[in-house]
């Protein structure tokens, strides 16, 4: 794993819940843990990993992660043993 996407891991398991991730990392990291993105409608997108599909919605204006979606991040990958 690249050195960005385990500061982006770190920074998702970070506690309290830190806004200032870019999406952009976020989605880099997913991609580094071998997951498929694929667009949808609108600034939704599917991200295919670990068997399973998850919808997002990438943020605009700001390129930074709301709180809730990091956190459902952070749930997933408990769930699925990935560890910071």
């Amino acid at each position: 794993m690249k050195s960005q996407h385990e500061k982006t891991l770190k920074l998702i398991f970070k506690r309290p819940t830190s806004a200032n991730i870019r999406w952009k990392d976020i989605e880099s990291l997913f991609q580094g843990l071998g997951a498929k993105v694929r667009e949808r409608e609108g600034s939704r997108i599917a991200v295919v990993l670990f068997e399973e599909v998850r919808v997002f919605h990438r943020p605009h204006p700001s390129p930074n992660t709301d709180k809730g979606a990091v956190e459902s991040i952070r749930k997933w990958f408990e769930s699925k043993g990935v560890k910071s």
